[in-house]
C-alpha cells in the first residue's frame, strides 16, 4: 500500500515539471537552424579563349636534288649537314661528254651559217633570170627550195646547240635554295640517271619553318558559330598570332603567325589543318618534330567561369552546382560547361552574373535548405 502511494506521487511530481516547462515563459529547441557557407558571386569578365592543338613542324621549303642528265659523279661539293646558298655547287657530273657535245653542235651552226650566203644567191639570181626567162621556173623553185631549207638547217643546228649547252650547263648540280642539306645517297663515282627517283640530297629551309596543326571540324563549326552569334569577337592584331609549345612542355620563345586554314577536311580525322609559320633563327625547331600549338579562338567579353571544386555531378553526370535563391534557401541549378580554363570551368548556361555559388558547406545542401552565406575565396578548402 505504501509502495502504491510513493510512485503516484513520483507521478504527479514529474506531469507537474513537464507543464512548468511548457508554461508562457519557456522556449522550445531551435529546429532548422541557417547552415553555414561560403559563397562566391558569380562575375562576367573578358576572356580571350584559345585552343591547344597538336601538330608537327614542317620544312618552309624543301628542294630534292636529283640529276637532269646522265652521269658520272665526279665530284661532292659540300659537307653533309652544313648550310647552303643558293647557286652553290653540290655534285659535279663529268662534263667531257657534254662538251663534245656542245662542241658538235656548234660546228653544225658554223656549217650551215656557211653554206647559207651561197644559196641565198643563187636563189636571187634566179629570180632575177626568171623574171626575163632565161631559166624555167622549176629551177627557180629548186633554187628557193635549197635556200629554205638551208635556213631550216641553221635553225635546228641553232636548236641543238642551244640543248647541247643546256645539258653541259646541267652537268654540275647546284643548290636550288638556301637552306641545310642533308646526308648524301652517292659519293664520288656513282653513276646517276637524269630525274631518277632517289634524291641525291635534300636541302630544307628551316628559317622560317612551318607547323601544321589539326583542328577538328567540330570545334570550327562551333568558333564559326560563337562568332556568327557575337559571342565571340576578334582579338585584332593579336589573333593571328599562336604561342608554340615544345615536346617537352617548355614554350618556344619565339611566336608564331597562324597564316591559313586549308579549305579540305581530311575525311579519316574530320579535321582540317592549319598552318602556322614560326621564326626559327637558331634552328631549334627541326622538320618532323610534334609540338602544339595555342591558337586564339576569339574574345568572350561576358564569359561567366566557376571553380572547378564548385561543380558536382547527378547520377547521370550532369554537372551542377549550389546557389542560394532569393529566399536565402540552397537551390540546385543545372550547367551546360563548355571547357576547362585553368582550376575553373568556363559556363555555356546555367548561372549568371550576381548568383551566390556555394563552394563550401556543400556537402550538407538539400534543396529548399535556409542558409547564412558569407562571401569566401573562389577556391574551396
Amino acid at each position: 500500500m505504501w509502495n502504491l502511494s510513493i510512485k503516484k506521487l513520483i507521478v504527479t511530481l514529474t506531469a507537474g515539471l513537464l507543464l512548468a516547462g511548457c508554461g508562457p515563459g519557456s522556449k522550445a529547441p531551435q529546429e532548422n537552424a541557417p547552415a553555414e557557407v561560403g559563397v562566391v558571386t558569380i562575375q562576367a569578365q573578358r576572356l580571350v579563349l584559345t585552343r591547344e592543338l597538336p601538330g608537327r613542324t614542317v620544312a618552309y621549303r624543301v628542294a630534292e636534288i636529283r640529276p637532269q642528265v646522265n652521269g658520272l659523279i665526279i665530284k661532292r661539293a659540300f659537307d653533309e649537314g652544313a648550310l647552303v646558298q643558293a647557286g652553290d655547287l653540290l655534285y659535279q657530273i663529268d662534263p667531257a661528254p657534254y662538251q663534245a657535245a656542245y662542241d658538235q653542235a656548234e660546228a653544225a651552226v658554223n656549217i650551215a651559217e656557211a653554206n647559207l650566203p651561197a644559196v641565198r644567191s643563187r636563189e636571187e639570181r634566179f629570180r632575177e633570170l626568171v623574171e626575163i626567162k632565161a631559166v624555167g621556173e622549176q629551177e627557180y623553185d629548186n633554187a628557193l627550195a635549197a635556200m629554205r631549207q638551208a635556213e631550216a638547217q641553221l635553225e635546228s643546228s641553232k636548236a641543238a646547240l642551244e640543248m647541247a649547252k643546256i645539258n653541259l650547263s646541267y652537268t654540275p648540280i647546284k643548290a636550288p635554295i638556301s637552306g641545310r642539306i642533308g646526308r648524301s645517297s652517292v659519293t664520288e663515282g656513282a653513276m646517276v640517271t637524269a630525274y631518277q627517283p632517289v634524291a641525291l640530297a635534300t636541302v630544307q629551309q628551316i628559317d622560317p619553318i612551318f607547323v601544321d596543326v589539326m583542328q577538328s571540324t567540330a570545334e570550327l563549326l562551333k568558333f564559326q558559330r560563337g562568332m556568327a552569334d557575337k559571342k565571340l569577337s576578334s582579338d585584332g592584331n593579336g589573333q593571328n598570332v599562336v604561342t608554340i609549345k615544345l615536346e617537352d612542355g617548355t614554350l618556344y620563345p619565339h611566336k608564331g603567325n597562324l597564316e591559313f586554314r586549308d579549305i579540305t577536311v581530311n575525311p579519316t580525322t574530320s579535321s582540317v589543318i592549319l598552318r602556322i609559320e614560326v621564326p626559327n633563327p637558331d634552328g631549334a625547331l627541326l622538320p618532323g618534330m610534334f609540338v602544339r600549338a595555342v591558337v586564339k579562338e576569339g574574345v568572350m567579353d561576358q564569359a561567366i567561369l566557376v571553380s572547378q571544386s564548385a561543380v558536382a555531378r547527378d547520377q547521370k553526370g550532369e554537372p551542377y552546382v549550389w546557389i542560394v535563391d532569393g529566399s536565402g534557401k540552397a537551390a540546385m541549378s543545372m550547367l551546360k560547361v563548355d571547357r576547362a580554363i585553368g582550376d575553373k570551368w568556363l559556363i555555356s548556361s546555367g548561372l549568371v552574373p550576381g548568383d551566390k555559388v556555394i563552394i563550401n558547406g556543400v556537402q550538407r545542401m538539400r534543396p529548399g535548405v535556409p542558409v547564412n552565406a558569407t562571401e569566401a575565396a573562389a577556391k574551396a578548402d
